[in-house]
């Protein structure tokens, strides 16, 4: 891009670099401070808060508007491409070195802002780069080294984003609407439960034998939530929004899951593979009786103790493949859940990996830091509800350690994330480690294929998510 153009005038543009989407990592650099608050700064429309969602951060960030915005700084009028350059704790654009800048459309209805080589899927097997759209606001600041592009949106429009990016155009109107809900129950919760600001985005117990980590949902200082997995994944207006969806966040505008008076922190992922999982199992030591681990069925299987902590009763569960909602191979229901991308995994209620011990060696070093040496044994120390494993531990020729929580024994087992970490360990003779598996993510509150097989049976979105949690009820905050 080797000219852009103001809307009187002209720059060079800078060479190009690496964008990548922060990680919970990249902000602890930042001194710990209170995160700004959008809807501090930007009072709510008719009771509709603002959100504000960090898109991305590199060195330099390009960036087109398709209609008018206005530049706070310079109160000038831009149009067209521009780019913004990282210089120092400043940011270089227009010639001029700026704090931070806000550009805020003329027309909030028709502009919309286009930024270049959004990274989605970080970390994961189909992590790419695409150009993206946004309605609302678009600010730049500098934080962690960074130069980091922030979106400021109305909640349900924020909504019809995540919607349309988590959820295939082909979901079911009861599918969606029960998404609206858990996604802006999950989005509200820490502001208008009053705990915006919450701990260290990255907790870690580390000892001679044992490594214990996870990371909390408030990793983000300068905005409320991120646009990729970590927290929701926000595309803006790339994946088209349609009236299927429009009317799903229409239908449940301001309606949040509340449980002894508070906005529920509704949790979803792919496939709990059976059973869901207990929150305090893959973050913070604490209790959410409204997540109770649930079998995914309106009733138990018969032959199976459902006791999946113990180890015997989990190799059992997670070696075969009991009745549940989200136990489908139909395509026409996983294509309700799963965009094209996500459709690029085929396995999702069972599944298996297989390594050879040179392999498996490998990659631990590699994903772990650390040198173990030669592989030599996976061995399940604890279970949570759903057969997860919360510790493993590993058995090198150099090192014996545990590793836990959930998401760290997935990180450390997969160039990118294994699928989850409710699995069995079989070792040939050879060597090689086979890794027999159930469903895919945390498995924490929603499970998305298990809703989709839900909204095809008849089921309403209210009883697809008071399935998925337990005693909450339904309330309009506005």
């Amino acid at each position: 891009m080797g000219i852009v153009q103001r809307k009187d005038k002209m720059t060079e543009a800078v060479s190009g670099e690496k964008i990548f989407v922060p990680s919970p990592e990249d902000f602890l650099q930042d001194p710990p401070q209170m995160r700004e608050a959008s809807q501090e700064q930007f009072p709510p429309v008719d009771g509709e808060p603002y959100v504000t969602v960090g898109i991305m951060s590199t060195s330099e960030i390009h960036f087109r508007f398709v209609g008018e915005y206005r530049c706070c700084a310079t109160n000038e009028v831009y149009t067209g491409e521009h780019i913004g350059v990282r210089t120092g704790h400043k940011i270089k654009f227009d010639n001029q070195l700026f704090d931070e800048l806000l550009f805020e459309p003329l027309n909030t209805a028709s502009s919309v802002f286009e930024l270049v080589d959004v990274t989605i899927g970080v970390g994961f097997h189909w992590e790419r780069k695409e150009n993206q759209q946004f309605k609302g606001a678009l600010k730049l600041m500098v934080e962690a080294g960074k130069l980091t592009a922030i979106n400021r949106i109305l909640v349900e429009d924020y909504l019809y984003c995540v919607i349309a990016s988590e959820m295939s155009a082909k979901a079911s109107l009861e599918l969606l609407k029960a998404h609206a809900v858990i996604s802006r129950s999950w989005l509200l919760a820490p502001v208008l439960n009053g705990n915006v600001t919450k701990g260290m985005a990255v907790n870690e117990s580390h000892t001679e034998t044992e490594l214990i980590k996870w990371y909390e949902r408030d990793a983000h200082l300068h905005f409320d939530v991120c646009a990729d997995d970590h927290c929701q994944r926000y595309q803006g207006v790339t994946r088209a929004c349609t009236p299927l969806v429009k009317t799903a966040i229409e239908a449940t505008r301001g309606e949040v899951l509340m449980y002894d008076n508070q906005i529920c922190d509704a949790r979803f992922s792919k496939s709990c593979g059976g059973v869901s999982e207990l929150f305090e199992n893959c973050w913070a030591p604490e209790h959410y009786d409204y997540l109770t681990p649930i079998v995914d069925y309106p009733t138990t299987p018969e032959g199976y103790d459902m006791d999946l902590t113990k180890e015997v009763n989990a190799d059992r569960w997670i070696r075969t493949a009991p009745q549940a909602f989200c136990n489908t191979t139909d395509k026409k229901i996983l294509e309700q859940v799963l965009n094209n991308y996500d459709q690029e995994t085929t396995d999702f209620y069972r599944w298996k990996v297989v390594y050879t011990q040179t392999e498996l060696s490998a990659l631990i070093r590699k994903r772990s830091g650390i040198d173990f040496g030669v592989i030599t044994d996976l061995i399940p120390i604890e279970r949570g509800t759903s057969g997860r494993l919360i510790k493993l531990k590993i058995v090198g020729t150099l090192k014996t350690l545990t590793v836990g929580k959930e998401l760290e024994i997935r990180k450390w087992l997969s160039e990118s994330h294994l699928y989850s970490s409710a699995f069995v360990v079989d070792k040939t003779a050879d060597g090689t480690f086979i890794l027999i598996g159930a469903g895919w993510g945390h498995g924490v509150g929603l499970c998305q294929i298990g809703a989709a097989v839900m909204g095809e049976k008849g089921y309403k979105y209210d009883a697809i998510l008071k399935h998925y949690f337990r005693g909450a009820s339904l309330e309009k905050k506005y």
